[in-house]
């Protein structure tokens, strides 16, 4: 019989246990085995491990954002196509130089898009409002006001600002402030190894044909992309037969040479299911069994200091369970600031929920128009559409963007209710 743990209960477990606390940007909790530096543009979906202030201001200089002529701004006021305001060119800025005008009423100076302003100017106009009569004039057929069309020194980043804060899983966007800051290279936790496991006498490689009775290993190859995709190194230890001396070999050696391992399969309470008990003899059983759907065998132990997680055989629920909770933990032991993504949408349809244990329903977003849920004539609505199937059949993944959380207190959700999506892809 399982001995189950509720849906919340699992992450008070996983924090209680593996928590490292990332509040404090220089973190003592963090050993120096688990930093590295790397190269910025390496950087995408790795854990910062200290804030960065700005040293500079972001630009360092006021700046065109068009291309046309420099002015200042009260030198246009009141000028139109037909009465266009008449200023002398003085010269251009040189692309990449300090641009060395001073410049008084009367007078512009011509730009490109990114050139240095000039000192007494305080706006630009755009070429396409301007008229180029030759010999030094140039008419200006439209105002502009101060400020309009240029960037100050400082409007992005200002001198002395905290831009990233330490435990910030790093974007794409991030490594360009990071460039624009100067950083060819950044100090980050070392990405965690996660061993994993598949075991099952009926499982062959996916690259074999299977036999009557036999399946492809697909959690192999999928958990090693989701890990992948979580910033950590993905280790592959295999198909391991039913058989309790191989399985407890496996895990460990992975539990000696990894971070964490994941062993898919032998996680329900069969008498060939074989993960719990090896746990117990070989270090300490957390939990076995989780009020959730799909995913209720679920296991978390500890061998060799290490947390071991029991994934059910079923690609689906491994899928889930790994997303839930495997990336809780390994966000919670690198002291991540980790927040999961979500939208909200109505419910295309009702869904009516075990009693008992919390539900994870896979969901495809959709959009409507003019819909029957009272959005306003001409207006778009964003809909949750369930994706129906099964916990073994890995095709319901294909079509799924999100998922919702039924609570495990809810007899279920109405149609037209505003629900929370989690994204997934």
């Amino acid at each position: 019989m399982l001995k189950v743990k509720a849906f919340d209960e699992v992450f008070e477990t996983i924090d209680e246990k593996f928590c490292v606390d990332s509040v404090n940007s220089l973190n003592t909790d963090i050993k120096p085995d688990m930093l590295e530096t790397i190269c910025v543009t390496d950087a995408v979906g790795r854990i910062l491990h200290n804030d960065i202030v700005s040293n500079e201001d972001v630009p360092g200089f006021d700046r065109s954002t068009v291309d046309g002529y420099t002015v200042i701004a009260s030198d246009t006021f009141g000028a139109s196509e037909s009465i266009p305001a008449i200023l002398n060119v003085i010269g251009d800025v040189t692309m990449g130089e300090k641009a060395d005008f001073t410049v008084n009423t009367g007078f512009c100076v011509g730009i490109s898009t990114g050139g240095d302003f000039p000192d007494g100017c305080n706006a630009a106009v755009m070429v396409e409002h301007t008229e180029d009569y030759g010999d030094g004039l140039v008419g200006i057929m439209k105002p502009v006001a101060p400020g309009n069309n240029m960037i100050f020194r400082g409007d992005d980043v200002k001198k002395g600002t905290k831009i990233l804060k330490a435990g910030s899983v790093l974007t794409v966007s991030d490594v360009g402030i990071l460039s624009a800051l100067g950083y060819a290279s950044v100090d980050v936790r070392r990405s965690l190894k996660v061993g994993i496991i598949s075991t099952g006498d009926e499982l062959v490689p996916p690259s074999d044909v299977p036999k009557r009775g036999q399946i492809r290993d697909v959690n192999t190859p999928m958990l090693m992309a989701q890990i992948t995709g979580f910033g950590c190194v993905a280790v592959n230890y295999g198909i391991i037969k039913d058989e309790e001396s191989l399985l407890n070999s496996a895990v460990l050696k992975a539990s000696s040479e990894c971070d964490v391992v994941l062993v898919s399969g032998g996680s329900s309470a069969g008498l060939r299911d074989l993960t719990a008990r090896i746990i117990e003899n070989e270090g300490e059983l957390l939990f076995h069994g989780i009020a959730i759907k799909p995913g209720k065998p679920t296991i978390l132990g500890v061998v060799n200091g290490k947390p071991v997680f029991g994934l059910p055989g079923h690609p689906v629920a491994a899928y889930f369970i790994t997303e839930l909770f495997v990336r809780h933990l390994l966000m919670r032991m690198c002291g991540a600031d980790f927040i999961r993504k979500s939208t909200t949408a109505k419910l295309s349809e009702a869904i009516s929920s075990n009693h008992g244990r919390a539900e994870c329903i896979p969901v495809r977003l959709a959009t409507c128009q003019g819909s029957p849920f009272g959005a306003p004539r001409g207006q778009s609505l964003r809909l949750a559409v369930p994706v129906r199937g099964k916990s073994g059949l890995i095709a319901t993944l294909a079509d799924t963007q999100g998922y919702i959380i039924v609570p495990r207190d809810c007899e279920g959700i109405a149609k037209d209710e505003t629900v929370e999506v989690f994204y997934l892809k």
